[in-house]
């Protein structure tokens, strides 16, 4: 499958200068990396894979005394980085290695802006090349030594083939029309930022429909998450293996007291149950007596701005839009995250944006989306008649008695 290309182990400091040295000299680089999240409290990088034209490279950061000069491999703004699904990537490579990333090309973001129906690596390998790879590794815990070579030949199969996928996107994204969409988002996925565990007091916000409860059970929330961080930290496992967010959740809401109680969200035959069931309880107690302000939002959740006075509902709005976005889907055959995502369709019917420029000033709004879509999404919003319009529609009515029908 790799033919001839030669694979090159990097595991010392002077290995690793000399080989930041060499990849000066190619404008593409292709980049994975493989971490242990699934296994440790404490995630981090253990692999870094690359492949220039003709030869591939495994970089062991955990054998490597001084990593610092991987930074050069991300900086140079004329030189390609070519990543996968490169999110987890970028926040990684930035928390354990203070890396800045300046010209990156996501494959899997081009498989999307083109509107291909499977964007994972193994099914463009199989569709552009004819290669099966097989993913058993995927949740390997890659912290351990020594790596077998089953290990390596899995490891170095996530960058090998991204040199000729970048020739074949790119191409395609050229003749789509994309191009240029597509490096807007890979700029801002080069702008991405760790935000995993972190020391800020509101941290135990970030658990889904943590919003969903009263003060008194995000309290107890609080309680939970801190028991579960210290479980976690004291067994070195990641914090979703020691308590799930679904069932701190519940506990938040129902707020038990006793082990009869408990066992109403925990069954009683489960090792949760048996392992945490009193320690839980004793977390519950703790927070309904915890006296503590409740912080306002998690960490970097956006601000709510203001939305215009006669504006349309957010419920009025979202519908249309979503059925305009859908229509677009269909007809160009797209996914709708290179359209316009839930979440950005929430953002606007929320703020209902009557220029361009309001819509471009939406947090997360991209400016291809805008160019390519703007005026079709003002179109929807202006055609969802507002209160006072419905005010005055209404008033109408009773002054001449009713609508056409009922005075029929």
């Amino acid at each position: 499958m790799f033919g001839d290309t030669p694979l090159t182990i990097i595991e010392t400091t002077a290995e690793l200068e000399a080989l930041m040295d060499t990849l000066q000299a190619h404008p593409v680089v292709g980049v994975d990396i493989e971490a242990d999240s699934f296994h440790h409290y404490q995630e981090r990088v253990c692999l870094i894979q690359v492949s220039i034209l003709g030869a591939d490279f495994i970089i062991d950061p955990l054998k490597i005394e001084d990593c610092s000069s991987i930074t050069r491999l991300f900086d140079n703004p004329d030189q390609v980085v070519i990543l996968h699904g490169g999110d987890y990537d970028v926040v990684s490579m930035k928390r354990d290695y203070g890396v800045t990333f300046t010209n990156i090309f996501d494959t899997m973001l081009a498989a999307l802006f083109l509107g291909m129906p499977r964007i994972g690596l193994a099914d463009l390998i199989g569709h552009y090349f004819g290669h099966h790879i097989d993913k058993k590794y995927q949740r390997h815990d890659w912290s351990k030594r020594p790596l077998l070579e089953e290990h390596l030949q899995y490891a170095r199969g996530d960058t090998h083939f991204l040199l000729a996928l970048y020739d074949v996107l790119s191409r395609k994204l050229r003749r789509a029309g994309r191009y240029e969409a597509f490096l807007e988002e890979c700029s801002l996925l080069a702008e991405r930022e760790w935000s995993g565990r972190t020391s800020d007091p509101a941290d135990f916000l970030r658990v889904k429909r943590s919003g969903t409860l009263d003060v008194a059970g995000k309290r107890v929330l609080r309680a939970l998450w801190e028991y579960r961080d210290g479980r976690a930290r004291a067994l070195d496992r990641p914090a979703f293996k020691v308590l799930s967010d679904t069932i701190m959740i519940e506990l938040a809401a129902r707020q038990p007291t006793s082990m009869d109680e408990l066992h109403k969200s925990i069954r009683p035959s489960s090792n949760l149950a048996r392992r945490h069931g009193d320690e839980l309880l004793e977390a519950i107690g703790k927070g309904l007596v915890d006296e503590r302000e409740v912080p306002k939002r998690a960490p970097n959740e956006r601000n709510r701005r203001s939305r215009p006075r006669n504006a349309p509902s957010i419920d009025r709005l979202f519908g249309p839009l979503k059925e305009w976005r859908n229509d677009v889907v269909h007809t160009r055959q797209l996914s709708p995250v290179v359209v316009v995502s839930n979440q950005q369709l929430k953002d606007i019917a929320r703020l209902a944006p009557t220029t361009l420029q309001d819509l471009a000033d939406i947090p997360g709004v991209r400016s291809w989306q805008v160019e390519d879509y703007g005026e079709a999404i003002l179109d929807v919003i202006s055609s969802i008649p507002g209160p006072a319009k419905k005010r005055k529609r209404n008033n109408k009515k009773r002054r001449s008695g009713g609508t056409p029908e009922q005075r029929a």
